[in-house]
């Protein structure tokens, strides 16, 4: 099974919640930091990303970035 992370661009995300909504394995949530503008960027809070992407193509920032590795 593939293992998978993500990076995000903190000070671009906006919090609207698309990718946690997406996530099939439930590992992002709205952090509890606020970015330069205001905003709870996400984060992924623990194990379990399997890098699908699915987060990355439903963000209308574009600023998730998956990385994938093959176990």
């Amino acid at each position: 099974m593939a293992k998978g992370r993500i990076t995000v661009a903190e000070e671009y995300c906006k919090s609207c919640g698309l990718c946690v909504d997406a996530c099939p394995k439930k590992v992002l949530r709205i952090s509890d930091h606020l970015n330069v503008k205001g905003y709870r960027p996400v984060e992924q809070y623990r194990e379990g990303c399997i890098g699908c992407a699915l987060c990355a193509m439903t963000c209308p920032d574009a600023v998730i970035e998956v990385f994938r590795e093959n176990a």
